[in-house]
């Protein structure tokens, strides 16, 4: 599998090793109240095993800091990708998770050939969404009662897309 180099971050290849430390960002606050309930078993299971997403860990300075996950439409006349992204909170602020979200975007444009991306934030989580705004993703509409918080309640998620020409 591909290893994707942005400025900041290198993007590669999920594997056995980063399981513990994949589980120890999703059980940071301020990460599992928009990736609820996950453990080690939960992360092997569906990051290190699933197979409707492709999956890379996020390194800088030779740490590994969060993940990045794509999921491609292949039909044709409908043909996308949508990505999923989560950074260890200490890494926040530094720009690592808008370098990783446009090396994955230009990855998927430029080499997978897509025209058009689509990420979902929890529609309250303001840094994720002035994140990938930094990218070029817009807004599109507000997807109500979209997926379960940590407590098991119903929160809107926010639907943003990315063109090729939004691409910045």
């Amino acid at each position: 599998m591909t290893v994707l180099y942005g400025t900041s971050v290198t993007l590669r290849p999920i594997r056995e090793e980063d399981v513990d430390r994949l589980a120890e960002i999703l059980a940071e606050p301020e990460v599992a109240q928009w990736w609820p309930h996950y453990d080690a078993d939960r992360v092997r299971a569906e990051l290190l095993h699933g197979t409707d997403v492709v999956v890379f860990t996020i390194e800088a300075e030779g740490e590994v800091v969060g993940c990045i996950q794509y999921n491609e439409e292949p039909a044709p006349d409908y043909r996308h990708a949508t990505i999923d992204v989560f950074l260890d909170p200490a890494w926040h602020g530094k720009g690592l998770g808008t370098d990783a979200v446009r090396t994955m975007s230009k990855h998927l444009i430029y080499d997978r050939g897509h025209h058009r991306l689509a990420i979902d934030p929890g529609a309250a989580n303001e840094k994720a969404i002035r994140t990938y705004t930094r990218v070029g993703f817009q807004p599109v509409g507000v997807l109500r009662q979209y997926e379960r918080n940590a407590e098991g309640e119903w929160q809107d998620g926010l639907l943003m897309d990315l063109l090729k020409k939004d691409l910045q």
